[in-house]
């Protein structure tokens, strides 16, 4: 690593466009849209734009469990967003979601069609109009959206903390890694005491709670996040790893890991979901044979 020479703040910050590094191509500081694009619709009532980030991960593993529980309501098309070029500030997404982040779920079973951003909003909102993955006792409940926040709020410092400066920024510094290291180890420590007597997140019942935190630190600890699983000895939170590998053997969660997927190994890759038959016929692999 090295140090960062050091920096003494102007009394007025001005953007700098080339110190953004992997992302500094469609990060700015102003909001809004840059162009005019119109969301496609599909023949669902739900439909998803996404990219299978962590955040958008948690979004298809809820609805491929709630097709696995037989809710032929939550069947559902997702779009493919190319967030690393900018498909995020078209016109249309932007209607959906005015902070231009993935996912977005827009439901038009509604009188209205109803518009969802954040993921942690979307997984709230299913889980309700579903009557599922929520607990219905008032404590567990509550329990239950403790630790969906928990995830909302921390999982910025492993992912644009941690991840960014160990993996994307066009230097590697000491202090800011050291910082978001030791962040994130903490946090795991946080999940690791809590999973030595629970199963999952909120006792014995799986969540939306589950997921959410699942996306990120689970897959983090099963090394699918910034190849960092070494630097940060994620082995050695137990607990997490149990729950983790647990997760990971669901059925609709592989479905889920691969909906709007664009990297790694072409079968795992579904770049877009419109039945449930796709995951047989349309992933890249199979795609590339017919090609």
């Amino acid at each position: 690593m090295t140090e960062s020479p050091n920096y003494t703040p102007p009394d007025v910050w001005k953007w700098d466009t080339e110190s953004g590094g992997r992302f500094a191509s469609i990060n700015r500081p102003t909001a809004g849209e840059t162009h005019e694009k119109e969301l496609p619709i599909g023949k669902h009532p739900l439909q998803l734009y996404s990219l299978a980030t962590p955040n958008g991960v948690k979004v298809t593993v809820l609805l491929e469990e709630m097709l696995a529980l037989g809710i032929k309501d939550a069947e559902y098309d997702a779009w493919l967003v190319k967030i690393h070029e900018g498909e995020q500030f078209g016109h249309g997404f932007v209607g959906i979601n005015p902070n231009s982040k993935i996912p977005a779920l827009c439901d038009y079973s509604t009188d209205t069609p109803t518009r969802v951003f954040e993921s942690g909003a979307i997984l709230l909102y299913l889980a309700e109009k579903f009557d599922v993955f929520m607990p219905s006792d008032p404590a567990h409940r509550a329990e239950c959206l403790s630790w969906l926040f928990w995830q909302m709020g921390s999982a910025p410092y492993l992912g644009g903390g941690f991840g960014h400066f160990y993996s994307y920024a066009p230097e590697k510094w000491e202090y800011p890694i050291n910082r978001f290291a030791m962040e994130t180890k903490r946090q795991l420590d946080v999940l690791d005491r809590h999973l030595a007597d629970n199963e999952y997140m909120c006792g014995a019942e799986y969540t939306i709670a589950d997921m959410a935190i699942w996306a990120w630190y689970g897959q983090l600890v099963l090394g699918r996040l910034y190849s960092a699983g070494e630097f940060l000895e994620v082995k050695a939170y137990k607990n997490v790893l149990r729950w983790a590998e647990q997760i990971d053997a669901r059925p609709a969660v592989k479905r889920g890991r691969m909906v709007n997927r664009t990297f790694g190994d072409p079968e795992m890759q579904l770049h877009e979901r419109h039945d449930a038959d796709d995951f047989d016929t349309r992933t890249q692999d199979k795609i590339g044979t017919e090609d």
